[in-house]
């Protein structure tokens, strides 16, 4: 996967919150303020000020585009994006509030399009990553799944290989199976005995299904056995800590309790930070007494909704835990000769294929509301 993107660099925490509500009061306190108050709000950094103007994010025309102290314009609606690994949160898609927005990753961002992000690990989500996630390789390079973000000539040589027709996407299964941490990134294998091949596409499949946790149409994944946390008990007052009873596979939010929760979800780390503490203190950030001005507005009761985001998680994590083991032992065997990838024009990649591609087929508004030129 040649095109890689660096992570969006957002410059100010209050653009992203774990609900659409948060973002709609923190948009009408900025601009209900004016002058100094409005600009103290906002922020401001080199990359990014009041009195600054940008260009609409490709695929958001209701965004303004002029001067944020001139017109601030409507309420832009949120985006979904994953802002920590297994973080699905929101993100107010407005170019003018955000330091680093990558143009180019929300060009393809489209119903076929899934992103490979190495954070250290192997994680892969079909929504918009926004955040300290590592490098970004999308798996197609232009919207529509029309050209896939591979070394030109891999897949026909893997089809004539393995004796059948390969995808894109499973060439990202693979590399979810047999991707392995190396000195200049992540090291991908490719097998030279077609069983292997299978055998890690088939784990790789399931690895896939489970991190992509019911999106683009799928069904969200389930433990097996009919085992699934329940809410034994509901959240009442605002929870001021996650703690987990590993005896009883007990979860507690407060006064509320879930299980059960399986002991491989409660310890699954990324990033080197167990994955449920991190969602929960995302969630917790606005009650800080050290949080000010706009990354102070959140809701004042524990919303049911995060509750069922929880248990989608705990099965998530619990299900990636199990699979961990079988993962950390496949091995793709003998790999496929460098002088055959060579011989075949996939290696080493051209520098093109190493940029984005161009997408013509967007009109997009450029500053000040004039259209840009791609």
């Amino acid at each position: 996967m040649p095109w890689s993107v660096s992570g969006l660099r957002l410059g100010r925490a209050w653009v992203a919150a774990p609900d659409p509500a948060t973002l709609r009061a923190r948009w009408a306190a900025l601009t209900g303020a004016e002058g100094p108050e409005r600009e103290r709000l906002f922020r401001p950094s080199r990359a990014r000020t009041p009195a600054a103007g940008a260009a609409a994010l490709p695929g958001q025309r209701s965004a303004a585009t002029a001067r944020f102290t001139d017109d601030p314009g409507p309420f832009p609606d949120p985006v979904r994006v994953l802002r920590a690994p297994f973080d699905e949160q929101w993100l107010l898609p407005d170019q003018r509030l955000i330091d680093a927005a990558r143009p180019e990753l929300w060009r393809v961002l489209d119903g076929q399009q899934l992103f490979l992000l190495e954070n250290p690990g192997l994680l892969v989500t079909a929504h918009l990553p926004a955040g300290r996630l590592g490098r970004i390789r999308p798996l197609h390079r232009r919207p529509g799944g029309a050209e896939a973000n591979l070394a030109p000539g891999l897949p026909a040589l893997l089809g004539s290989r393995y004796g059948g027709w390969v995808t894109p996407e499973d060439v990202l299964c693979w590399i979810l199976a047999a991707g392995r941490p190396g000195v200049r990134g992540y090291e991908v294998p490719l097998a030279a005995d077609p069983e292997r091949w299978r055998a890690g596409l088939e784990l790789g499949h399931r690895l896939l299904t489970v991190q992509l946790r019911g999106a683009r149409g799928g069904e969200p994944p389930r433990l097996p056995g009919g085992r699934r946390p329940y809410v034994r008990a509901a959240v009442t007052v605002w929870p001021r800590e996650l703690a987990y009873d590993p005896e009883t596979e007990t979860l507690s939010l407060g006064d509320g309790t879930v299980s059960p929760v399986p002991a491989g979800a409660w310890e699954y780390e990324a990033q080197g930070v167990r994955v449920l503490e991190s969602w929960f203190a995302a969630r917790s950030a606005h009650r800080d007494p050290g949080v000010r001005d706009l990354e102070g507005f959140g809701p004042a009761e524990w919303p049911q909704s995060w509750t069922s985001e929880l248990l989608a998680l705990v099965t998530t994590l619990a299900l990636l835990a199990d699979l961990a083991p079988e993962r950390a032992a496949f091995t793709p065997g003998p790999p496929l000769p460098a002088a055959e990838l060579a011989a075949a024009g996939v290696l080493p990649p051209p520098r093109w294929s190493r940029r984005p591609a161009s997408v013509l087929d967007h009109q997009e508004e450029g500053p000040g509301g004039q259209f840009a030129l791609l």
